[in-house]
């Protein structure tokens, strides 16, 4: 290797020593500090050019010159003139692109001998690049080392692709091209295949999705990682990582470039402005930096729509695109490498190319008709490999050309309605969705493409949750279903028409976003769609009404007491009939499954299952014959008794049990569950603590817990802190007062953490050893708040009413957050207030929890709350609420 020349990269950075003559090395550190002050300047200028919105690849390539200038001088100062050593820029800081905590990666070019002969130079100048406060990384190696390293590790091959000379001639920088040439190492056809395999495992570990609440900017599907790899394919396959020199080589059309340039670009501004306001390398969007960066971005709330949200929805159609897009390209890259072969003719419009399904016709589509005939024909062929590129480049020049269903013929309305009764239909309007037909076609979804809401209930951007919810319908008609969704298997037969409920779960949330109650909108945009197409009345009205009233049945299942036959009568004068049911149970189950994978659990679908069946023997009954509280508990005493006797018990020891146990609690209990109570009281001396524990459901984790005992100030506060303790979180507590001053205690939990799911009988275990001892020694866990529910503050609300028997109700919305439950039981405690009912519901970081309350007297009596002991509790309560856990 040659020195650099006359010719070569010579620094422009102030106080560099050119010449034979380098400085002392007792200098560096005020050179490094002026070079750090030189930095810190140019970047501030940046970051000011960057808020004027100044072009952003004009940004990253000057930022880069300018770590250019005093990484060549550096070098300057510490190599000597004639060292056979030669410097290059290698990964983004190679393709002169530089963010503002990107790395700084070089590559020293240097036979072993010369290398360790310069040894103390490297060092030097690595340490004095450190000290300037740039993050270096950096390798030593020789052109065979460089060969051996690409072999064994492809990413040290793509980081070298982009090399840049710093301090190199034009030999070198060739020299180093052919040491990892596709001649010495991976080939095109396996670097493309090695390329695709890490897209997709990179793709896989973000659950094969961009629509993340906290999406990685630079590695998440269609983040500009994506971008580089579809450069480094055109590279290695084309021989020019150039897009648009793509178009010459028929690989890209000029509207996908500009496409992939745009969203590259828009990609880019969100990192740089990332890095900006975290003030750290940072390429995940954390809640942290969202509200921040959308500010710093230009971003303001309007309408009912916040200023992070609108940034968000720009994020989440920027990677759709670049997904579109290159899926395109990586199938022309393997036709490139491949050929293409003999297509196989499927009908007079479309064909088989390599597995993918293509149009015959050069000039399609010529009408919409045959937009719809694609997704009619790739739904009858079962699994295909895709969409053929050149189709898919056709579908998205036409968009703009499509009709929207108002405008539409007749003829399409109906192609339109034998796709949802055809084959495959949700994965059908998952594809219309994904290649942005459906969006043309229905104007609404189009507005909910990629909009996020910023709260930590939906996981998932509108649109996508309205594809898995769909998803979760088409696994109905599976007999597997039936392990999730308790009765979902054995309603999906009867429905009359399957596109009715399928309708409903397009439209569900499509309201949302444009201010006032999203049901009531989406329910007026589903009647207009269904008329239009052609639906029937009673088709249109059924489709109406499950949109308007899609949260019914979780709102009434999750915050009322659906026991309590009453709760059940109004719920059934709701639904009317049995379609009504059908239909609501099954999109009540999609759309809670479909919000968040972690919010299904096994007491929800218990929840669901018991209201649906409760409200199913009510509408048999008659609504005109409500069932009346007496004849409930005699309904369920004759239950209760079947099973016991079942278990071998006379009925001398049923009656005797029975008199042990609160009345109410045969008005409120489940059968099977008040035969288990029963059981645990078999046997055990009047006044003894006695706790059980079973599993609800196989493998969940999802717990039942009994605790009967005597009535004692802090028991419940007691319970809910070892439960606490035992990571496990209350999704209902059911507290009654027995005969002769006991308790029948009866929580329904789920495990925090689902993958340390606690054992029934350790949990059984630690609660009766803590019940056994003073309950003034178990206190809640110290906790400090999780980092994303920082984000979340929902101001407290806390309110009273009258509960009858003597009773009040308190009601309290909050920021939820791990121990909430027991902080709150512990000042209810210390407030001595005891609780006879609680029910807890959590949506994302939205806590809502009802208790039953009394408050007791210094004569130890229970009376309602009167408003001084309102006031009180309401105190102590905010005070908890808004500073820090107990």
């Amino acid at each position: 290797m040659k020195p650099p020349g006359p010719g070569d990269n010579r620094a422009s950075f102030p106080g560099v020593t050119d010449g034979p003559d380098r400085a002392e090395v007792g200098q560096d550190a005020d050179w490094a500090a002026h070079a750090r002050e030189h930095l810190a300047r140019a970047d501030a200028a940046f970051a000011s050019r960057f808020d004027s919105d100044a072009e952003i690849d004009r940004l990253l390539a000057e930022r880069a010159a300018e770590v250019d200038a005093v990484v060549q001088a550096a070098w300057q100062r510490c190599i000597p003139a004639g060292a056979e050593l030669a410097l290059f820029a290698v990964g983004g800081y190679g393709r002169g692109e530089l963010y503002p905590q990107s790395d700084i990666d070089l590559l020293v070019l240097a036979e072993p001998a010369e290398s360790q002969a310069h040894a103390e130079d490297l060092a030097r100048l690595f340490a004095l690049l450190w000290d300037c406060g740039l993050p270096v990384g950096h390798a030593v190696r020789s052109l065979e080392q460089c060969t051996q390293a690409s072999i064994e590790d492809i990413t040290v091959l793509t980081a070298l692709l982009e090399a840049r000379p710093l301090m190199a001639n034009e030999h070198e920088r060739r020299e180093l091209q052919g040491a990892v040439s596709p001649r010495l190492v991976w080939p095109p056809q396996q670097f493309f295949e090695a390329k695709r395999l890490e897209l997709r495992e990179r793709h896989a570990r973000f659950d094969d999705t961009a629509d993340n609440l906290e999406p990685n900017l630079k590695e998440g599907p269609g983040g500009l990682r994506d971008v580089q790899t579809l450069n480094w394919m055109a590279l290695r396959i084309i021989g020019t990582a150039d897009m648009e020199s793509l178009v010459a080589f028929g690989q890209m059309g000029a509207d996908e470039v500009a496409t992939l340039e745009r969203e590259r670009r828009a990609l880019a501004r969100l990192r740089y402005g990332l890095h900006l306001v975290a003030g750290k390398r940072e390429e995940r969007l954390r809640f942290d930096y969202q509200k921040l960066l959308a500010a710093r971005l230009g971003f303001e709330d309007v309408g009912g729509t916040l200023a992070v949200e609108q940034m968000m929805q720009g994020f989440y159609r920027n990677a759709s695109l670049v997904l579109r897009i290159g899926e395109r390209l990586l199938q022309r890259f393997e036709e490139q490498l491949e050929g293409e072969a003999e297509p196989e003719p499927l009908d007079e419009l479309f064909e088989l190319r390599r597995g993918y399904l293509a149009a015959r016709d050069p000039d399609w589509p010529r009408d919409p008709g045959e937009v719809f005939a694609l997704f009619s024909t790739w739904a009858a062929r079962g699994e295909l490999s895709g969409l053929h590129s050149h189709t898919a480049r056709a579908l998205a020049e036409a968009l703009p050309g499509l009709p929207d269903f108002a405008s539409a013929t007749p003829e399409l309305h109906q192609q339109f309605l034998r796709l949802l009764r055809g084959p495959q239909p949700v994965r059908t309007l998952t594809r219309m969705a994904r290649l942005g037909v459906l969006g043309r076609w229905i104007p609404a979804f189009l507005k909910v493409s990629g909009r996020m809401q910023f709260d930590l209930f939906h996981v998932y951007t509108v649109d996508q949750h309205t594809l898995a919810v769909l998803k979760n319908i088409a696994s109905f008609a599976r007999s597997e279903s039936s392990e999730r969704f308790a009765l979902a298997h054995e309603i999906w037969p009867r429905l009359r028409k399957p596109e009715l409920l399928l309708l409903a779960g397009l439209f569900h949330d499509i309201g949302k976003g444009r201010g006032g109650d999203h049901s009531e909108l989406g329910a007026e945009d589903a009647r207009v769609f269904c008329i239009t197409i052609g639906l029937g009345e009673a088709d249109t009205a059924l489709v109406e009404w499950l949109v308007r009233k899609h949260l019914l049945m979780s709102i009434t299942a999750q915050k009322q007491d659906i026991a309590d036959p009453d709760v059940i009568h109004r719920f059934a004068t709701l639904v009317e009939d049995r379609e009504r049911l059908d239909h609501l149970y099954l999109l009540t189950c999609a759309d809670i499954a479909g919000t968040s994978p972690k919010l299904w659990n096994a007491w929800k679908n218990r929840l669901m299952a018991d209201l649906y069946t409760a409200t199913r023997l009510a509408l048999r009954r008659g609504l005109e014959n409500p069932v009346a509280v007496a004849e409930h508990i005699a309904e369920t005493r004759q239950a209760v008794e079947g099973l016991l006797a079942a278990q071998g018990m006379d009925e001398a020891t049923i009656a005797e049990l029975f008199l042990r146990m609160p009345e109410a609690g045969f008005q409120r209990g489940r059968p099977y569950q008040l035969a288990w109570q029963a059981a645990a009281l078999h046997g055990l001396e009047p006044g003894r603590t006695t706790v059980r524990v079973r599993p609800v459901a196989a493998d969940t984790g999802a717990l039942e817990v009994f605790v009967h005992s005597l009535d004692r100030d802090g028991l419940f506060a007691a319970i809910v802190a070892v439960l606490d303790r035992c990571g496990l979180e209350i999704q209902q507590a059911r507290v009654l007062d027995g005969p002769n001053g006991t308790i029948f205690d009866t929580f329904e939990v789920i495990p925090g953490d689902s993958r340390r799911a606690p054992v029934a009988a350790d949990v059984e275990e630690r609660l009766s050893l803590a019940l056994d001892g003073p309950l003034d020694d178990i206190r809640p866990a110290k906790r400090t708040q999780p980092r994303h529910l920082r984000h979340f503050r929902i101001a407290p609300k806390i309110g009273f009413d009258d509960a009858g028997e003597g009773r009040t109700t308190l009601s309290l919305v909050c920021t939820d957050r791990p121990g909430l439950l027991a902080d709150v039981a512990q000042i209810l405690r210390n407030q001595h207030m005891r609780v006879h009912d609680a029910r807890i519901a959590t949506f994302g970081a939205r806590a809502e929890d009802v208790f039953q309350i009394t408050a007791t007297d210094s004569s130890g009596h229970s009376r309602p709350l009167d408003a001084d002991r309102q006031q009180a509790l309401s105190t102590a309560l905010l005070a908890c609420l808004e500073g820090e856990p107990l």
